[in-house]
C-alpha cells in the first residue's frame, strides 16, 4: 500500500477544497483495484458455453456433433451437456472457432463410476483427430493423445461423481518448436502450478477446433459444462514443465 506522504499533506493544505477532494480521489483510486482492472492480464475468450440460457432437451446449434445425441439437461439449478449412459458408445462433439496454436481449452466433466466399470472424457484442440487430455479412471492415469497415438501419460487420482476439470493448451516454443500441455484437477481444489502431460512438436499443428469427448463404460451418463477457449496468457504459458509426466514415441 502508498504511504501517506508529508509532501501529499502540505500540497492539500495549500488547495481549495473542491482541488483537495480531487487530490484526494486519484490518490485513493491508486490503491484501489476496481472490477475488470486485470482484465488486461487474462485474455478475453473467444468462445464459451455455460449452457445457461440453452435450450433443455436439444443440441446447442453451434456444436458440430461427431456422435450423439448430446442433450442439454438440468439439475440443482445448473445446466449442462450430457452424454446418455446407454448405449455404450463413444460420444463427441467440435465447437468454438478453428485455432492452430496458441489457445487453450477448458471444461468441467463429472462421470460416475459403477463397480469395475468408469467412464473415460477428453477435451480436445485442432480438430477431433488432433490432441485430445484423457481422463481414463480404470487406467489410473491422465493420457494426452496426437490423434489416436498416446504421447504422454501420468498419474491420475479421480473421485467419482464429481466435477472434475481439464485445460489442454497448444503453444509455440521457440526454435521451430511447439509444446501441447494438460492437467486436470478436482473441483473445489486450485488449479496445479505444474502441467502433468505434455508432447512436443517439430512443426506447426494443423488448425480446427476445439473438441469434448466421452465414453459412459459404467453405464452412467457423462455431464459437460463451462465450455471455454481462450488465448493463451503469458502465466499459463510460463508455468513449470511437468515433474511425472513421460513421453511416449507415437504408435
Amino acid at each position: 500500500m502508498t504511504a501517506w506522504s508529508p509532501n501529499l499533506y502540505t500540497t492539500l493544505k495549500s488547495m481549495n477544497r473542491v482541488l483537495k477532494l480531487a487530490v484526494l480521489c486519484i490518490w485513493i483510486c491508486g490503491l484501489v483495484v476496481l472490477p475488470g482492472a486485470r482484465s488486461a492480464e487474462t485474455p478475453k475468450p473467444v468462445y464459451e458455453n455455460h449452457f445457461e440460457s440453452a435450450a433443455l432437451d436439444e443440441t446447442p446449434a453451434d456444436f458440430l456433433v461427431i456422435q450423439g445425441p448430446l442433450m442439454v439437461k438440468a439439475g440443482d439449478g445448473n445446466r449442462w451437456l450430457e452424454v446418455p449412459g446407454t448405449p455404450v458408445d463413444s460420444y463427441g462433439f467440435l465447437f468454438g472457432p478453428t485455432e492452430s496454436a496458441g489457445f487453450s481449452v477448458t471444461a468441467r466433466i463429472r462421470g460416475t463410476g459403477k463397480g469395475r466399470r468408469f467412464p473415460t472424457f477428453s477435451v480436445g484442440l485442432n480438430g477431433y483427430s488432433g490432441f485430445k487430455l484423457q481422463a481414463s479412471p480404470a487406467k489410473g492415469l491422465i493420457e494426452l493423445f496426437h490423434g489416436d497415438a498416446l504421447v504422454s501419460s501420468a498419474p491420475l487420482k479421480w473421485t467419482s461423481d464429481t466435477w472434475t476439470h481439464l485445460r489442454l493448451q497448444v503453444r509455440e516454443a521457440g526454435a521451430g518448436k511447439w509444446k501441447v500441455e494438460g492437467r486436470l484437477w478436482k473441483e473445489g481444489d486450485p488449479e496445479p502450478a505444474e502441467w502433468v502431460v505434455s508432447h512436443e512438436l517439430s512443426e506447426e499443428p494443423r488448425a480446427g477446433r476445439a473438441s469434448a469427448s466421452g465414453s459412459p463404460y459404467s453405464g452412467t451418463p457423462i455431464l459437460f459444462d463451462d465450455l471455454v477457449v481462450a488465448p493463451i496468457s503469458g502465466a499459463n504459458a510460463s508455468l513449470k514443465k511437468p515433474s511425472e509426466s513421460q513421453d511416449k514415441p507415437a504408435r
